[in-house]
């Protein structure tokens, strides 16, 4: 039946499906992250070739590393109603051909980076491909409920990438801005658990609504939302020193709290209502958050 459908798929049609692997939506967001931080480190906009070179080579790595999660969770994804249209389960891909092409991906970003960036940020780059494809996928996702809390990791490491392709380094400030992500996931991500719990259940995948039930969940969302604001706000402390290194200014920080305290109050709306609806519209602004957030940050940076 499955070889019936791929003889059936056209050109473009394998082609979207490849880039389907690749979850252009994630990566976008991840790149995202990744030149800001480039912009919080340089001060300025980096030089337009390594700009580019750093988009290019992480828009590889995130995409070949989700490409490789594809491959990994073949067998689950067929399970949920989520993902049962994905490229391998419905059959438009080969398991192997999105190994292969995540594999390459990899591959490439690496050589890109390491070549026309630098080592240090190939070197990153490459780590949080494998934490996402082996800690995250492999190891944490079917076998614990910290899956997301440690796994949260990954989709923090493009920030690292880019400041150490502006800097040729690693500072403290980009651990604030690795914390950011790092304490977004849980919220974000728990929020998704809660609308397609069954899914998940379905699945055997004990992400903590399956694991620790509905309840439990959505007190730990407003508990690392309370986290998020405060580490968002964190920067506010290197106004405070003296001969501290200059990161964020005022502006970030009023615009940070006035993003911040709606995440938290949707939050506790969710303990109050317990319903999907209230779990989907936390989970659509918390996408919309850390994009707003890390724009302030840019607009910080450019305009003071």
């Amino acid at each position: 039946m499955i070889s019936a459908i791929r003889s059936t798929i056209s050109i473009g049609d394998t082609a979207r499906a490849y880039i389907e692997l690749m979850k252009p939506r994630i990566v976008t967001l991840l790149v995202f992250t990744c030149v800001t931080s480039m912009i919080v480190a340089a001060n300025r906009i980096p030089p337009i070739d390594i700009l580019i070179f750093t988009i290019i080579g992480g828009a590889l790595s995130a995409g070949g590393a989700s490409a490789i999660n594809h491959y990994l969770d073949r067998e689950v994804d067929i399970k949920m109603t989520r993902t049962a249209r994905r490229p391998i389960p419905s059959g438009r891909l080969t398991a192997l051909n999105a190994l292969r092409f995540g594999l390459a991906l990899v591959a490439a970003s690496t050589l890109i980076l390491a070549t026309l960036v630098n080592a240090l940020a190939a070197a990153i780059a490459l780590a949080g491909a494998l934490y996402y494809i082996v800690i995250y996928t492999i190891l944490l996702k079917r076998n614990t409920v910290v899956n997301i809390l440690i796994g949260g990791g990954a989709g923090a490491m493009p920030v690292l990438v880019g400041w150490a392709a502006a800097t040729g380094r690693i500072d403290l400030q980009a651990f604030i801005l690795f914390a950011i992500v790092f304490y977004w996931t849980p919220p974000h991500s728990w929020a998704l658990a809660i609308l397609v719990n069954k899914d998940y259940a379905a699945a055997e995948i004990p992400m903590m609504p399956v694991a620790r039930g509905e309840g439990v969940t959505r007190y730990q969302i407003l508990f690392y939302s309370l986290q998020l604001l405060i580490i968002s706000l964190s920067p506010a402390l290197l106004l405070l020193l003296p001969q501290a290194p200059d990161m964020l200014g005022p502006l970030y920080l009023a615009l940070a709290a006035l993003l911040g305290l709606p995440l938290v109050w949707q939050s506790v709306k969710l303990i109050i209502k317990k319903d999907k609806a209230t779990a989907r519209a936390l989970y659509k602004y918390s996408s919309l958050y850390l994009a707003l957030l890390f724009l302030a940050m840019i607009v910080d940076r450019l305009l003071l």
